[in-house]
């Protein structure tokens, strides 16, 4: 008879299987008897305490448990026992367990009851959620330290939903709009619109869920908003648009611009009045050149034939009362062109372009040369930058400067003028906009110089501190400070009587586009 594979017994096979997987098993499997003595223990529970197996197999389960857990175990198990009312079994929850070192950790325990054919056993099931309470703590910060931002952050911040409920508002909308936080919750946002965005809103919604037509979302524009009192506010509104795991949300940033509207609007009506004042100049100017000049055209006409017919029959007087009525004639002329000039900055008409002003001041100095020479003038000059501007009006403003610099100077003393630039940052790390640096253009000399009580009064037209002493409108000036002004700047001057002058100009190395 052959030999027949003897045949496996299925109950021992269950058994080898079950083992295996309670060995290999990632999560600890403990078994307790009655009394709470562990009878089995897996490795994974054991490694999960910081134990070999072996050193806790027999010892009551309690040693796993920090206090006040450990002490009370025992009055636990008897008591469910006696009622069948327990705590854990059959439920599951989150307790502390101690490991080997002392260290506390979290664990996921459930307990099952297991009634044998001669003993009732307990069997835990525990898995370790150190990690998960780690990121549960983590994601925890990180919520509260955005929600600090939010609620923290200067600008408005508000989340609506789908409908246009807002669901959260930081402290600084519900400032902005005059509500409490509360008062805003659950409420449609179209609360704070002034119609007919409050009225058309929904509709808005409506047709972007339908047509994903954006006019706000991912664009940003200046809106209106509707404040609790009823006053309307100006405002930059721009919306992101959030999908979450279940739903889509929006988010609103509103930062208020009043102030700035303000200062536009107060702006607009400065440059409406300026323009104003401008045509009225240059209707005065238009008045000088023809409606002045001509009288004085006539005058000029027939003093010169006076002087040139009647002249050798007029008494000395005569004479006199005709050079002192031309010689009038005359200043009233130059006085009327250098008004005529004044006038003429106002039209701007080259636009700003790259400019060398060391060239400039080159060709300055070349014009005054007959000058230079005839007063024995010392000019020392160091380089001067290249910035955006008008190349006439350059030209004429250093021409000024130096002119002045050499015709104001002291009797019996060779005048010295000197000529250098700076480069200034008026506030630090700011280089991006027209007007965020400047260059001060210095000239100084060593002439009479002026009290400095006087300051304000030399810039303005027609002003001459010195009289009739020394040649000039006294507009000089003026046109320097109408130059500097529109180049982004300003002119002053430190002068000392019998010392000299220094005349700081400053002007923007950059401009608007006009």
């Amino acid at each position: 008879m052959e030999n027949l594979p003897q045949q496996q017994d299925p109950n021992v096979d269950s058994q080898s299987r079950l083992k295996a997987i309670i060995e290999t098993a990632v999560d600890g499997i403990i078994t307790i008897d009655t009394r709470g003595i562990m009878e089995s223990v897996n490795p994974a529970a054991a490694r999960i305490f910081g134990y070999e197996p072996e050193e806790i197999i027999g010892h009551n389960v309690s040693i796993l448990m920090p206090e006040p857990d450990r002490g009370l175990h025992d009055s636990y198990i008897d008591r469910y026992l006696q009622t069948g009312v327990g705590q854990i079994i059959g439920k599951g929850r989150e307790v502390l367990g101690k490991k080997k070192n002392g260290v506390l950790f979290p664990f996921f325990l459930s307990i099952a009851e297991v009634k044998l054919q001669h003993q009732r056993i307990f069997t835990g099931i525990v898995h370790d959620i150190t990690d998960l309470k780690k990121t549960e703590r983590a994601l925890r910060e990180s919520e509260s330290k955005i929600n600090s931002i939010i609620q923290t952050a200067v600008d408005g911040i508000i989340t609506i939903d789908v409908n246009g409920v807002i669901e959260t508002v930081n402290v600084s909308a519900a400032r902005l709009f005059e509500y409490e936080e509360h008062e805003l919750i659950g409420q449609k946002i179209n609360i704070l619109m002034p119609e007919p965005d409050q009225s058309n809103h929904d509709r808005y919604m409506q047709h972007y869920h339908e047509t994903g037509e954006k006019r706000i979302i991912g664009i940003g524009r200046e809106v209106s908003g509707l404040k609790k009192s009823g006053k309307v506010f100006p405002f930059y509104l721009s919306i992101s648009e959030v999908q979450l795991t279940d739903r889509k949300v929006y988010t609103g940033f509103i930062h208020d611009i009043t102030k700035q509207k303000l200062s536009e609007e107060r702006l607009r009506r400065y440059a409406s009045e300026l323009e104003r004042s401008n045509r009225e100049l240059q209707d005065f100017a238009y008045v000088s050149s023809h409606d002045l000049q001509e009288p004085l055209r006539k005058i000029q006409a027939f003093g010169d034939r006076l002087k040139t017919k009647e002249y050798d029959t007029l008494s000395e007087q005569g004479k006199d009362y005709v050079d002192r009525m031309l010689n009038a004639a005359s200043r009233m002329q130059n006085l009327i062109n250098d008004l005529l000039d004044f006038s003429r900055l106002t039209a701007k008409t080259k636009a700003f372009a790259e400019v060398d002003l060391d060239r400039v001041l080159s060709e300055v100095l070349s014009d005054l040369e007959i000058v230079i020479e005839k007063t024995e003038a010392v000019i020392t000059r160091s380089p001067l930058p290249t910035i955006e501007a008008d190349q006439v009006q350059m030209r004429q403003l250093l021409q000024n400067l130096i002119s002045n610099a050499i015709k104001f100077r002291k009797e019996g003393t060779r005048p010295e003028v000197s000529i250098y630039a700076k480069l200034l940052q008026p506030r630090a790390h700011l280089t991006s906009t027209p007007g965020d640096q400047l260059v001060e253009i210095y000239v100084q000399d060593n002439g009479i110089g002026f009290n400095e009580k006087y300051l304000d009064r030399i810039f303005n037209i027609f002003q001459r501190l010195e009289g009739q002493k020394y040649e000039g409108s006294g507009i000089g000036l003026a046109i320097c400070r109408k130059i500097a002004v529109r180049h982004g700047g300003d002119i002053t001057a430190h002068s000392q009587v019998g010392v000299g002058t220094t005349f700081i100009v400053t002007l923007a190395t950059k401009h608007l586009q006009e």
